[in-house]
């Protein structure tokens, strides 16, 4: 177990990056065992913006499956149809980079989208990101 924050996601390049940092748990959340808190951060020179959300065992459950689409080489869409704002990941052809677009549908109503890299170490650490919250925080309702 870790004793501060860990980023789920953290996706950054040349001063543009997503970040979604993991914060703690709640129990209000309506899960059994709670439900974990965090913080979406998108940063750019041109903006910044940041969004308080609860994160599911099942979006942990989906962003494992999103990251084996990245992987494969496929576009991704995560939490879209959550409360709250959604993860689009669109690869860039041959390119080792990644449009990632921000939407909060539900709040702000705002979108941002942002490029940066997506090379193949980054994946890696990504899956060790992802292990790292699930051992924190094991779900009450029987793991993965």
């Amino acid at each position: 177990m870790t004793d501060g924050p860990v980023d789920l996601v953290r996706l950054e390049r040349d001063g543009n990056s997503v970040v979604l940092t993991i914060t703690g748990t709640d129990s209000a959340g309506g899960a059994p065992g709670g439900v974990l808190t965090g913080v979406l951060v998108v940063d750019t020179r041109f903006v910044k913006g940041s969004l308080d959300l609860w994160v599911f065992p099942e979006d942990l459950r989906e962003w494992q499956e999103a990251l084996d689409a990245l992987d494969a080489g496929q576009d991704v869409a995560w939490r879209e149809f959550a409360r709250g704002p959604a993860l689009f990941v669109e690869r860039d052809g041959e390119e080792e980079r990644a449009r990632v677009t921000v939407k909060d549908t539900s709040g702000s109503l705002t979108s941002v989208t942002v490029t940066v890299p997506l090379v193949d170490s980054w994946f890696d650490d990504a899956y060790a990101r992802l292990d790292l919250v699930w051992k924190t925080w094991p779900p009450a309702e029987g793991g993965r």
